[in-house]
C-alpha cells in the first residue's frame, strides 16, 4: 500500500513537472502569461523541436505520451488544443516512444543520464522568460550570478559521480544491493515514506536518515543471517550497496527572493542550485548573509561573496527535504566608482576596512591615483567628505552608505621636455638636473641637415600656465657665441626646416607618359630626367612637339605661363634637350598626328568567315569588310542585315587601359611558366612593379569618357526639368538600318558606310514569318506570304482590337528600319511587308469621361449652333 501511494506521489511530481514544461514551452510565443495561463496555449505556435521536447521531458519523467495528454486535459488545456497536440505529436517521428508505460519508465531508467531536475521546475521555466530582466550588466555586484538573460553558470550537480558514503537515505530513494563472491545475489528497493527499504525474502529495513555507509553496515549486519561468508574474520562473500534513483526534495526559499517558493529539486543540489532555480536575491536581499535552516535550527551561513572572491562554493553541503533557506534583506551597502577594475555596488558586513572591499573591487586600475581616495558618508542629517590615504586603507572601516571615487593620475608630467623639428630624434625627454639646450640637442642626436640654424623657439609654461616664446639663434649657440639656455618644465623647442618657410616645390608631367603626374622637383633636372620618373614615353608619343608651360614670377596683364618648346631623343641619351626645369613646370607631351591602335569591327551571321576583323584604314567601309569575310552564303537575308553601332554613351576602354590588360594577359602566362628563361624572369619581375599601380589606367579610361558623361548630364538634366518630357533611357548600343544589297551591288556609295571601332553586322538567314505585336485580337507570327499586304496579316491575328489606333500602325523590318502607315483624304496607305519584319498596332488613349459642366457647354453649343441655321435657312 506504501510502494502505491509512493508511486502516486511520484507521478503527481512528475505531472506538475510536464504541465510547466508544457508552459515553458508556450512562453517562447506569449511572455505575459502565468501558470494559471495554460488554458490560453495555442498548440499551433509550437515548433516541433518543441513538440520533441515535450514528450522527451514525459518520457523522462515516466509518462506515456497517452498520459501527457491526459494530464494537460487535467490542467485546463482545451479540447481542440488536446486534440491538435494528439495529432501533433502522431505525425512526428518519434522513435516509438508512445507505447512506453509509466511502471517502466520510472523503475528501468538510469537517473544519472538525465539534468538536473531544477532545470524542469516551473520556477526555473518562469524565469528565464521573465521579460523584466535587463540583458545590461547589474550594478550591484553579485546579481548577475543568478539572474540575466545570458547566464551560463547553472551550478548543476553532477549526477555521474560514484554514490558518496556520506549521503544521506531518505523516502523516494532507490538503492542497488549487490551481494557478490561464493554467494551472488542483485537487490533493488525504493526507501517507502515511512523510512523503510523492503528487501525480498528478507523484510522491511528502516534506512531513512542514514548514510550509505550507515546503511551499508546495516545491510551486511540483516543479510549475514542468510549469507554465511558475508561474517567472519575472513570472508568471501562482499556487499556493495550503490544508489539508484535519486529522490526529489522540497526546498522552500523565502525572503527577498527574484522568485520565492517552494521548489522541487535534486537530492543532490545545493544551497547555489536552490538560489539558481528561485533566481537568486532580489535586488534588497543579502549575498553575504544566507541562511539554511533544517528543522528550525541555523545549519549554516552562506556568503556569496566567498564564492566569487575565493572560489569557495561549499557545494558539498548537500540540501535536505524541507529546508529553508532565508535571504534576509542586506546589510549596508557601499558604492565604489572610477578607476577600479569593477567598480559596482557592494554589500558589506559590519567592521570591513577599504582593503576588503578594494579586493572585491579586483583593485586599482592602472590608471589609478592611489595615494588619496575621496569618500561621501552619510553623518546625521547630512553627508560628510573626506579622504583616505594610502596607509589608512587597512583601517579604514567601511559604513553602509558610503560613496567611495577613485580619481585618476593626472595628464601632466612633473619632468618633462620636448623637442620637435629638424632634429634627428623628435620627442619626450627626461628634465635632468642642468639640462640646457645645446646638451638637449646632443640627447636628440643634432640636427638634421636642412635645419634652420638662425632661428629657433622655446615655448616656455608659467606657474600660471601662461605661455610666452623665447627665440633664439640657434647657430650662435651651438658654436658657443651665446650663452647656453637653461631648460625648465614643459619647455618645449622647435627646431625649424628650411622647408618649413617656403612653398613646397614640384614639377608636373602630362600627356603620352606611362605614369603622368606631378613629381618632387630636383635642382638641374631635364625634361628627359622627369619622363623618366614617370615611366618612359607611351608609343603614341611626339617626341617633336613637347612644351613646357612655365610660371612667370611677375606675370603681366593677360599672361598666365611662358611655353618654352622643346624635343627629345627616344633612346635618352645626352645629346637630347638640355632644358632644365624649374619649380612648378608642367612638361606636356602631346600625341602624334593620325595616331591611333588597331580597331576591330566583327560580322556574325551568313558570311563565309565570320568572326573578327581589323580595321585597315579610316576610309574602310562595310562593302571592304564583307568581301574580306568571303562574301555572303547562299542561305543569307541581305534585306535583313543590321549595323549594330556604340554611341557616344559606350563604356569604352581607354588605350591605357587597354595596353594595361595586355600586360596583364602578358604576366598571366609567364606567371605559372616554370621553364622561363632569365630574360623573361626579368619581363615578369618589370611586369610585377609595372602593373602594381592601376589606378592611373582607370583615371585615364574616366577622363577619355568625359565629354560624353558631360553630354548625358545635360540630356538628364533638360528631361527633369521639363514635366512634360517621358524618361528617356540612354543607350550604349542601337542598330543603323542599312541597306546590304544597295551597298553591294555599289560598293563605296553613300549607302556603304564607314566602319568604325566596335561594329558589328549581322546578317540573318533567309526569314519566312512575319510577327503582329500590339493591340491585335491574338498576337501571332504567321508565315510569310508576297501577296498579302498589311491588313492581310492584321486580319491573320483577328483583326484589330477595340482600342487599336489604326491610323498609327507601323512596320519595323528585319534591318531595322521603321515604316509608318500615311494617310491622305481619309484613305490610309499601309507600309509594305517583307520576310523577318513586325507589325506594331498601338493602343488609344484612356477615354476621359466628360464632366457635366462639359457636357452642359457641348449642348448648349449645338442649341445655339440650330438656332442659327434655322434663322438662316427662315
Amino acid at each position: 500500500m506504501q510502494l502505491a501511494l509512493s508511486s502516486i506521489q511520484t507521478k503527481i511530481t512528475n505531472t506538475i513537472v510536464l504541465i510547466a514544461t508544457l508552459f515553458f514551452l508556450s512562453l517562447n510565443q506569449s511572455h505575459g502569461q502565468s501558470l494559471s495561463d495554460i488554458s490560453t496555449i495555442n498548440v499551433d505556435e509550437l515548433s516541433d523541436d518543441q513538440i520533441k521536447e515535450l514528450v522527451n521531458r514525459a518520457n523522462e519523467a515516466g509518462l506515456s505520451e497517452n498520459e501527457l495528454i491526459q494530464m494537460a486535459s487535467l490542467r485546463g488545456l482545451p479540447a481542440i488544443q488536446i486534440e491538435k497536440l494528439q495529432e501533433r505529436i502522431e505525425k512526428l517521428d518519434l522513435n516509438g516512444t508512445s507505447g512506453r508505460s509509466t511502471a517502466t519508465g520510472a523503475s528501468k531508467r538510469d537517473p544519472r543520464t538525465q539534468g538536473d531536475l531544477n532545470e524542469i521546475t516551473q520556477g526555473i521555466f518562469k524565469f528565464q522568460q521573465d521579460p523584466s530582466i535587463d540583458s545590461k550588466p547589474s550594478p550591484y555586484f553579485g546579481t548577475d550570478l543568478f539572474y540575466n538573460k545570458n547566464r551560463r553558470l547553472t551550478f548543476e550537480p553532477n549526477l555521474n559521480l560514484a554514490t558518496p558514503k556520506s549521503y544521506i537515505l531518505g523516502a523516494g530513494d532507490m538503492i542497488y544491493v549487490d551481494v557478490y563472491g561464493q554467494s551472488e545475489k542483485y537487490y533493488e528497493a525504493t526507501i517507502n515514506p515511512d523510512g523503510f527499504a523492503i528487501i525480498d525474502n528478507v523484510g522491511p529495513i528502516s534506512l531513512s536518515g542514514k548514510s550509505i555507509e550507515e546503511a551499508t553496515g546495516i545491510l551486511k549486519s540483516r543479510l549475514s543471517s542468510y549469507y554465511q561468508g558475508l561474517s567472519g574474520s575472513n570472508p568471501n562473500t562482499f556487499l556493495q550497496v550503490t544508489l539508484g534513483n535519486v529522490r526529489t526534495i522540497k526546498v522552500n526559499l523565502v525572503g527577498e527572493l527574484r522568485l520565492p517558493g517552494t521548489f522541487t529539486l535534486s537530492a543532490f543540489s545545493s544551497v547555489f542550485n536552490a538560489l539558481y532555480a528561485a533566481g537568486g536575491p532580489n535586488e534588497n536581499g543579502t549575498m553575504r548573509n544566507i541562511k539554511l535552516i533544517r528543522n528550525g535550527k541555523l545549519v549554516e551561513t552562506i556568503d556569496i561573496y566567498d564564492f566569487l572572491i575565493n572560489g569557495n562554493a561549499n557545494l558539498n553541503q548537500q540540501l535536505q527535504d524541507q529546508d529553508v533557506i532565508l535571504v534576509e534583506p542586506f546589510e549596508g551597502r557601499v558604492t565604489l566608482e572610477g578607476e577600479v577594475k569593477r567598480p559596482k555596488i557592494f554589500e558589506v558586513k559590519s567592521g570591513e576596512s577599504f582593503d576588503q572591499l578594494l579586493k572585491y573591487a579586483g583593485g586599482f586600475t592602472d590608471e589609478a591615483f592611489q595615494d588619496r581616495i575621496n569618500v561621501t558618508r552619510v553623518s546625521g542629517k547630512e553627508r560628510a567628505v573626506s579622504d583616505i590615504f594610502k596607509d589608512q586603507f587597512s583601517i579604514f572601516t567601511i559604513k553602509g552608505g558610503d560613496v567611495y571615487k577613485v580619481g585618476k593620475v593626472l595628464n601632466r608630467y612633473s619632468n618633462r621636455v620636448q623637442i620637435k623639428g629638424a632634429v634627428f630624434r623628435e620627442g619626450n625627454y627626461a628634465l635632468t638636473e642642468g639640462l640646457t639646450l645645446k646638451k638637449l640637442i646632443e640627447n636628440a642626436d643634432g640636427v638634421r641637415g636642412e635645419a634652420y640654424l638662425e632661428r629657433a623657439s622655446i615655448l616656455r609654461t608659467s606657474a600660471d600656465l601662461s605661455t610666452e616664446v623665447i627665440s633664439i639663434s640657434l647657430r650662435e649657440i651651438l658654436n658657443g657665441s651665446a650663452p647656453d639656455i637653461s631648460l625648465q618644465r614643459e619647455d618645449v623647442i622647435r627646431v625649424l626646416s628650411i622647408y618649413d618657410l617656403k612653398e613646397e616645390i614640384y614639377v608636373q608631367i602630362t600627356g603620352e607618359v606611362s605614369k603622368p603626374g606631378t613629381y618632387p622637383f630636383s635642382n638641374k633636372m631635364t625634361v628627359e630626367d622627369l619622363i623618366i620618373m614617370a615611366g618612359g614615353l607611351r608609343e603614341a608619343a611626339n617626341t617633336k612637339d613637347i612644351e613646357i608651360s612655365r610660371r612667370i614670377s611677375e606675370p603681366e596683364a593677360g599672361t598666365f605661363s611662358v611655353l618654352v618648346p622643346v624635343s627629345v631623343n627616344i633612346d635618352f641619351s645626352q645629346t637630347g634637350s638640355k632644358e632644365i626645369l624649374e619649380p612648378f613646370d608642367n612638361v606636356i607631351i602631346r600625341r602624334k598626328p593620325n595616331f591611333t591602335l588597331e580597331k576591330m569591327v566583327f560580322i556574325e551571321g551568313q558570311v563565309n568567315s565570320p568572326g573578327a576583323f581589323a580595321v585597315q584604314s579610316a576610309k574602310e567601309r562595310v562593302s571592304d569588310v564583307i568581301n574580306r569575310a568571303g562574301g555572303l552564303t547562299a542561305f543569307a537575308y541581305a534585306k535583313g542585315a543590321t549595323l549594330i553601332r556604340r554611341t557616344e554613351y559606350y563604356d569604352t576602354e581607354s588605350e591605357q587601359l587597354r595596353r594595361q590588360k595586355n600586360l596583364i594577359d602578358l604576366q598571366q602566362k609567364l606567371q605559372y611558366d616554370p621553364n622561363n628563361t632569365e630574360a623573361q624572369e626579368l619581363l615578369l619581375e618589370r611586369l610585377f612593379k609595372t602593373l602594381g599601380n592601376k589606378e592611373e589606367a582607370t583615371k585615364s579610361a574616366g577622363e577619355s569618357t568625359a565629354a560624353s558623361e558631360v553630354k548625358k548630364e545635360t540630356i538628364s538634366g533638360i528631361v527633369e526639368s521639363k514635366a512634360d518630357i517621358s524618361p528617356i533611357k540612354i543607350k550604349e548600343m542601337e542598330a543603323v538600318a542599312i541597306d546590304l544589297e544597295r551597298i553591294l551591288n555599289n560598293p563605296g556609295s553613300e549607302f556603304d558606310l564607314i566602319l568604325e571601332e566596335g561594329d558589328i553586322i549581322s546578317i540573318p538567314r533567309q526569314l519566312q514569318t512575319v510577327r503582329m505585336r500590339g493591340d491585335v485580337v491574338y498576337p501571332t507570327t504567321v508565315r510569310y506570304d508576297n501577296l498579302g499586304g498589311l491588313k492581310y496579316y492584321i486580319n491573320r491575328a483577328g483583326g484589330f482590337d477595340n482600342r487599336a489606333n489604326r491610323k498609327r500602325t507601323y512596320v519595323v523590318y528585319a534591318n531595322g528600319e521603321v515604316a509608318r502607315t500615311k494617310s491622305f483624304l481619309g484613305i490610309r496607305s499601309y507600309p509594305r511587308i517583307e520576310p523577318g519584319a513586325e507589325i506594331f498596332v498601338p493602343t488609344k488613349g484612356p477615354r476621359m469621361p466628360l464632366r457635366p459642366g462639359e457636357i452642359v457647354g457641348l449642348t448648349t453649343g449645338l442649341a445655339t449652333l440650330v438656332l442659327i441655321v434655322t434663322q438662316i435657312n427662315n
